[in-house]
């Protein structure tokens, strides 16, 4: 069977680690690209010779021209925040009035959401997830009660009323009565939102049969994974994690493409360990690595701006993402960051109540009982940044790659040395096969 010409860019970590750029590198090979979970919390920086872009719903791949752009079924769509993302690609110069596409069945993400969200997060002696407060859990929340608004009902002014009429009504009484929050007023959300539509309404199409009518015309496709599979709301560390299916089976879920229409999974993974937000963190440091981890990985939010919580390479946790993936290749982000250490400890092994640890545990108690089994690798204490071959690498780092790809069981494709678009290198044999998959 002919392999398919698609592949899966996806988080191994925790979110952060640098999926926009490598999306954005992969997309010039690469004739559409579709993003299939998540909402306006996910935020992919991508540096293009010195000036930086920040996306949040709209895929990587509109900064490429002739590539067009695909929002999934399975994301949740904030119509402001669409509208003042797109707003800002015109203003910048990117086409995305021809190229960009939203599908008819994707959630929106409506006021009271985040009104929930923000007074449920925010309540004395609830537990903090450590969300956007963004609306995102209730709009899924609400698509899986069966009670959400879709794009397509978006567009259709009398059930658009009718909707909001009833959503309001409820939403405010229960966010009245549990938190005490102020009422919203459906006429006027009625008013903003129909109006929102009408600048939507040019975007939206059945974007399943637009991804499978690509494929089968010869077309090369990359579905765009946000957040992690530590985030997943399956597989990650619950309830520590987001509302959608963020590791690389939710493409096919989130798309309309079936699974055996993707070619091969690529995962992303830092070449430490950061996460936003609450939860467990098993390598997090708390002294002057992890400041300076901070300081030259430049690791906060950027969708917050929340500074972000650091830790050394957890290999455990890099195969059991890659186990639930299915990953074939890594690309590793951010080595450069690794340049000033003597001696970089990597996890190479979990210990709970002193015995080994093979598999995530499925409970949070269980996880939060971790302890880390570190292999001190040496440093190389010269700038790697901006290198853009293996070979080039110092000795130490080559080592440090090669430590990375035989324990975590999956082959390095791509090395990034720096923000920079121009600043990533791929090995031969992950060039060799974005040739069968992607015909470049």
């Amino acid at each position: 069977m002919t392999q398919a010409k698609s592949a899966v860019v996806v988080g191994a970590q925790w979110g952060d680690e640098g999926k926009g750029k490598i999306v954005d590198v992969l997309s010039e090979r690469f004739s559409v690209v579709a993003r299939y979970a998540g909402g306006h919390n996910a935020g992919h920086t991508v540096i293009i010779d010195g000036h930086k872009f920040i996306l949040q719903l709209v895929p990587c791949g509109v900064l490429r021209p002739g590539c067009r752009g695909v929002i999934g079924n399975g994301v949740v769509l904030d119509p402001m925040a669409f509208l003042k993302e797109t707003g800002r690609l015109r203003e910048l110069g990117i086409d995305v009035d021809s190229r960009l596409f939203v599908s008819n069945r994707a959630q929106v993400i409506l006021p009271y959401h985040r009104m929930i969200e923000l007074a449920a997060e925010s309540a004395p002696g609830r537990k903090k997830i450590g969300t956007t407060s963004r609306g995102i859990g209730p709009a899924y929340e609400d698509k899986m009660a069966r009670n959400g608004l879709r794009v397509v009902d978006l567009l259709n002014r009398s059930l658009l009323r009718t909707h909001i009429e009833a959503a309001c009504a409820e939403k405010n009484a229960i966010a009245h009565a549990l938190f005490g929050t102020a009422p919203l007023d459906p006429a006027q959300m009625y008013d903003e939102y129909a109006q929102a539509a009408e600048q939507i309404r040019p975007f939206v199409t059945d974007t399943a049969l637009l991804l499978n009518q690509a494929l089968s015309e010869g077309h090369s496709l990359m579905f765009e994974g946000a957040q992690g599979t530590l985030l997943d709301i399956d597989h990650g560390t619950y309830p520590y994690v987001t509302s959608s299916s963020a590791s690389a089976g939710g493409a096919s879920i989130g798309t309309g493409v079936g699974p055996t229409r993707i070619g091969t999974v690529i995962g992303v993974t830092k070449a430490y360990v950061t996460r936003v937000g609450e939860g467990p963190f098993p390598t997090e440091l708390h002294d002057a690595s992890a400041d300076l981890l901070r300081a030259r990985g430049q690791e906060y939010g950027a969708v917050t701006g929340r500074p972000r919580r650091c830790g050394w390479l957890d290999l455990p946790l890099l195969r059991y993402s890659n186990q639930i993936n299915g990953t074939d290749w890594l690309v590793v982000t951010k080595l450069d960051v690794l340049d000033d250490f003597d001696e970089i400890p990597v996890c190479t092994a979990w210990e709970i109540d002193g015995r080994p640890c093979d598999t995530l545990p499925a409970d949070i108690r269980g996880i939060e009982s971790i302890r880390p089994v570190y292999t001190r690798l040496r440093g190389w204490k010269t700038s790697t940044e901006g290198i853009r071959s293996f070979s080039s690498l110092p000795q130490a780092a080559q080592d440090y790659l090669h430590f990375m790809e035989r324990e975590s069981g999956a082959k390095i494709g791509i090395v990034s040395t720096g923000p920079d678009r121009d600043q990533t290198f791929e090995m031969p044999n992950f060039r060799e096969a974005m040739r069968h998959i992607a015909g470049a």
